[in-house]
């Protein structure tokens, strides 16, 4: 686990020496100074400057710029430089060139641009990582690796395609297995030769990102990807770890991030990082989600905010300021969810190339006197002052939600039956509605253990992994209560239909049977009609998207449909499970039902919301050493008031005592320490 020496949440970002002349360097260190600046991420993209060529290291410029920084008293997370290819390699080794989706084979140029299978990237950013880890394991500024910078895309090359066949060989053992995992039988794909096996793009199985002829072949593929890009990690992580065992590793992560499986990858991380950029219009709760999913690739252990900008993006296509406020709010958003640093990219605006209108602590006009900088140093100073009361603690949560990688693939690879359907935003309605009540909830994985929570929920468990319907039996046998939803229970892990009638292996624990499923345009509505109150919910509600026709085998019926030829069947059934319960939502419900309808699910676990606010006032609660520190965050542009409920406590941000109620800020924020 990362534990800064500064003994308190480290504070800074991505800072490019190597783009500015010398002279510039000293009064950078005396503004990073006066904004409360003393963590420094370096070496992210200097590959070409530290090798020039096969066995020519340059690493006297790094050397200067970490005792420089040291001198000025920061710490440093020392990147690997391995983010992009040098053009001298790319010349003499093109196999370390990608091949698109389309075809087309790549030449120099940009980011993400190296073969993962490529021997060349593999044999030289191994190479780099152990050097520069042999030169710098014992320099007083290091406190912290990163590898690469946002690892991502896939690549269809001769090479990838020949160690795709390897892949599958340890996946399946026998060409017999592959055939039967794919359904090869269909349109005359039955291979006798794993050289007649090739990767699927545009060329061969696929027309689109969501558009494949073979689902079993595209999910393989897309795992394979993922796993080539993460043996890339892995290969720096352990030159890393062979110079300095007890180093600490990450690499940035990027959220709900399609191609790779995050939750793979956070089992070779010593401490999970990521880059949140959100836009202005994104939903406040879907940027809590990313930080709740980035915290449970670790199992609930705090995590690093790698990059966020303190000002502006330059990728979207409007490229809106962070309002007065706003990064400071944002940023203690990232840490009342389990971030213990705030960290920007980038630290000085760069002169030239793609990234030079991306937001920066100092802007091109070179001194501290703007908006921008006055608000980082604030926050600076505010965190001083805070120091590691928070660090280390936990979040904890007694609703978890789960979240798929592999699920999210094999759902969105299908033909049918709705293309609008997409996984996260399924899932997101889920988190949104216990968000937008303050009530906790984790993003787990299908290995997470789920004893130690009272609700699971699913969203679209299209795929049910290997004895994973016995772990949910198990669950709710024991008490725990699990919720569901359409398309749930349909495929196995090879996507091949689990036959006996949906929800497959599901159907026991949730007892109904979903004969049909509808699927209409997303402006088609039908009706939730309750059959009976529960909790607050009664009455009529709108659903959407998918609609399937169950009937009850055991479970209670608890809405039925209002519309349509199957106006009458159950929508919503409840099954009793030993000493638990199983729900099944069979479509997409409004928000109006969702928030009453999890609100009753977690009343009946005894699961309350931290406090009863207004729209727009977001609630957490962090736990160390027997304190619990409620973080209040006002996402609104009005002063807003806060009943507490009758607490009695310390704001740690303002030193005032709180109690009853208290006031926040437009934008405001509070850290309440309970007495």
């Amino acid at each position: 686990m990362f534990k800064s020496k500064l003994n308190k949440m480290v504070y800074g970002g991505d800072y490019y020496p190597e783009q500015w002349d010398k002279s510039i360097w000293e009064e950078d260190m005396r503004m990073f100074k006066k904004a409360g600046i003393d963590f420094l991420r370096i070496n992210i993209f200097a590959w070409a400057l530290n090798q020039r060529d096969e066995i020519t290291y340059h690493f006297e410029w790094l050397d200067e710029v970490l005792d420089y920084v040291h001198g000025h008293g920061m710490k440093v997370c020392l990147g690997t430089s391995t983010g992009a290819h040098p053009a001298w390699m790319a010349k003499k080794y093109p196999d370390i060139l990608r091949v698109e989706f389309d075809g087309s084979k790549r030449k120099f140029g940009g980011r993400h641009n190296s073969c993962p299978n490529s021997p060349t990237y593999r044999k030289y950013a191994a190479a780099i990582a152990g050097k520069l880890a042999a030169r710098y394991k014992d320099h007083p500024a290091l406190e912290l690796w990163n590898i690469s910078n946002e690892f991502g895309g896939a690549c269809y090359c001769d090479l990838c395609e020949k160690q795709f066949r390897v892949w599958l060989k340890e996946r399946y053992g026998t060409l017999e297995n592959v055939n039967k995992a794919w359904n090869t039988t269909f349109w005359s794909h039955s291979f006798y030769d794993w050289d007649e096996i090739v990767a699927p793009n545009k060329l061969s199985e696929q027309w689109g990102e969501r558009s494949t002829c073979f689902q079993g072949i595209s999910l393989d593929y897309s795992r394979f990807n993922s796993d080539s890009i993460l043996e890339c990690y892995k290969l720096e992580y352990e030159a890393i770890k062979q110079e300095m065992p007890h180093a600490v590793i990450t690499t940035n992560l990027m959220g709900a991030y399609k191609p790779l499986d995050y939750f793979k990858w956070g089992k070779y991380m010593d401490i999970i990082s990521w880059d949140n950029y959100p836009s202005i219009d994104t939903p406040r709760s879907y940027t809590a989600m990313m930080h709740d999913l980035m915290r449970g690739l670790k199992d609930g252990k705090p995590w690093l905010l790698m990059e966020q900008t303190p000002s502006q993006q330059n990728w979207q296509a409007y490229n809106s300021l962070k309002r007065p406020g706003v990064m400071r709010l944002w940023s203690y958003q990232a840490v009342a969810r389990g971030s213990d640093s705030v960290l920007f990219f980038q630290m000085r605006r760069s002169v030239g190339a793609c990234e030079k209108f991306h937001g920066a602590v100092i802007e091109h006009v070179g001194h501290e006197n703007t908006r921008v900088f006055r608000e980082v140093s604030e926050l600076g100073h505010e965190l001083q002052k805070l120091g590691e009361t928070t660090l280390d603690s936990l979040y904890k949560a007694k609703v978890g939600i789960v979240f798929d990688w592999e699920n999210w693939w094999a759902v969105e690879y299908s033909s049918g039956p709705n293309f609008a359907l997409k996984y996260v935003d399924e899932v997101h309605k889920y988190y949104k509605a216990l968000y937008d009540q303050n009530i906790q909830a984790d993003l787990i994985g299908i290995d997470t253990d789920l004893s130690k929570y009272d609700v699971v929920i699913a969203p679209v468990l299209y795929m049910v992994k290997e004895g994973y319907a016995q772990r949910i039996e198990e669950f709710v046998q024991k008490g725990g209560t699990f919720v569901t939803t359409f398309l749930s229970g349909i495929v196995n892990e090879s996507d091949l239909v689990t036959l006996g009638g949906y929800p497959g292996e599901l159907r026991k624990v949730l007892g109904i049977w979903a004969e049909e499923i509808d699927a209409l345009a997303p402006e088609h509505t039908n009706q939730i009609v309750m059959k009976q109150r529960y909790g607050s919910l009664s009455g009529t509600y709108s659903c959407n998207l998918l609609y399937d026709l169950i009937h009850s085998e055991g479970a209670d019926v608890i809405a039925e449909y209002g519309d349509d030829f199957y106006k009458g069947r159950p929508v919503v059934t409840v099954n009793s499970f030993g000493k638990g319960k199983a729900w099944y939502i069979a479509s997409s419900p409004d928000d109006a039902f969702l928030n009453g309808f999890l609100k009753q699910v977690c009343a009946e676990k005894q699961i309350a919301p931290l406090l009863e606010t207004a729209e727009g006032i977001e609630v957490t609660q962090r736990e160390k050493d027997g304190k619990s520190f409620l973080f209040i965050m006002n996402h609104t542009k009005d002063e807003q008031s806060v009943e507490l409920g009758g607490i009695q406590a310390i704001d740690l941000l303002s030193g005032e005592a709180v109690h009853q109620k208290m006031q926040l800020a437009p934008y405001g924020v509070a850290i309440i320490q309970k007495q």
